[in-house]
């Protein structure tokens, strides 16, 4: 192969494309190389969400950057962006002193958001059971996405529009630092030459790398989402995120009342063996998607978790969602399961191999928030640019 790109990104998923995105940005050329056709792990599995509100304050920072890239990408090319806003529901009086602390840290961070009374949270969303919430805290800026959609069609804007180059169904077996520059060896034969390599693919990097991988943190996670069929005459806008979700977003880790009020939590209940906490999404179908459920083994060690759903978590999720909206059907037509990569220590895991080669992978659930935001300042430190 004669082409020599600039960079060579292993992994189409959300956290690789936006690398390449920045690349392109930056007038560089670039690659993907995808081991299936299309994406099909953590980035089209995952609750669509794009939650800056629910980050620490660095993280934050990173997906209150995305929002913007996500807007200007929507203005040119439809990606399944809707600036729909997100909520968090407040179910007794502990967790109305949480969103209205973090109402006020928000403030100080210049980051829009609104406190609504109850009156005004049950106006706003239909459905919504009256003896269930206390009050919300309403962000304006935050926007859904349809995993499945947007990962597909972000990847046909940066071929069609900005010169990507896109190989499918294709593995990459080895990468050989050379001089200055890395040869990329794939399944099929091929050898690509580029200036860099960056390794957003957690499981061709436990393959190309298995002793790095077996040293480093990784943890992975597991979590069950349903979808109910579509909702006849209903609409509920942008994302939901309930009491549960309150007591375990990283924002909130951040208000002075956080430790005393979880310090009172029983630590036995169900939905802490099994990190459940109650979202809400209507799909661009009607249908509505509540999760999810969160379990946990070292990388190394994923088959432990399994390939079956857990019905009891199942059930579960649909008798809490049920105590807060009265949606017009609770039958569900699909469920499923997604997992994801992180850290136990790090926010995300990042390893650079003879200078050329730059492992980023591990990004957790922050992956379709904080992407683009931490993506854009990747690709400047890389490659040293301004």
């Amino acid at each position: 192969m004669n082409t020599k790109y600039d960079l060579i990104v292993i992994g189409g998923g959300v956290l690789g494309t936006f690398h390449a995105y920045h690349a392109l940005q930056k007038g560089l050329k670039v690659a993907i190389i995808e081991k299936d056709k299309l994406p099909v792990s953590a980035t089209v599995r995952n609750f669509g969400q794009v939650v800056p509100s629910g980050m620490d304050t660095k993280w934050q920072n990173y997906g209150r950057e995305s929002l913007k890239i996500y807007n200007d990408i929507q203005s040119q090319f439809d990606i399944s962006i809707r600036k729909n806003g997100s909520v968090y529901l407040a179910s007794n009086n502990e967790e109305v002193q949480l969103i209205e602390e973090l109402s006020i840290i928000n403030k100080n961070n210049g980051y829009e958001s609104l406190l609504l009374t109850k009156e005004q949270c049950l106006e706003k969303y239909p459905g919504l059971r009256n003896d269930y919430v206390k009050a919300g805290l309403f962000f304006p800026e935050e926007v859904t996405v349809e995993p499945r959609i947007m990962i597909n069609r972000l990847l046909e804007f940066l071929i069609k529009n900005k010169g990507l180059v896109y190989f499918g169904n294709t593995k990459v077996v080895r990468c050989d630092s050379l001089l200055n520059e890395v040869a990329v060896i794939t399944g099929n034969g091929e050898i690509h030459k580029t200036s860099k390599v960056i390794l957003c693919c957690g499981s061709e990097f436990k393959t190309l790398y298995p002793d790095v991988f077996a040293k480093s943190d990784l943890e992975v996670t597991k979590l069950q989402m349903l979808q109910t069929k579509p909702q006849p005459n209903y609409q509920l806008n942008g994302s939901i995120l309930t009491g549960l979700s309150i007591r375990r977003y990283e924002a909130f880790y951040e208000c002075p009342s956080f430790d005393g009020i979880k310090a009172k939590e029983a630590p036995d209940s169900f939905e802490k063996e099994w990190g459940v906490h109650i979202l809400f999404k209507q799909a661009t179908d009607g249908s509505v998607i509540i999760g999810d459920s969160h379990e946990y083994a070292d990388a190394a060690n994923i088959d432990d978790l399994g390939f079956d759903l857990r019905m009891d978590v199942d059930e579960f999720m649909i008798a809490e969602a049920k105590k807060i909206f009265n949606l017009p059907t609770f039958e569900i037509q699909n469920r499923w399961y997604g997992m994801y990569s992180q850290c136990k220590e790090n926010d995300i895991f990042e390893c650079t191999i003879e200078n050329n080669i730059h492992i980023v992978t591990g990004i957790g659930g922050k992956g379709m928030t904080g992407s683009a935001g931490f993506s854009k300042e990747n690709i400047k430190n890389i490659f040293n640019l301004k």
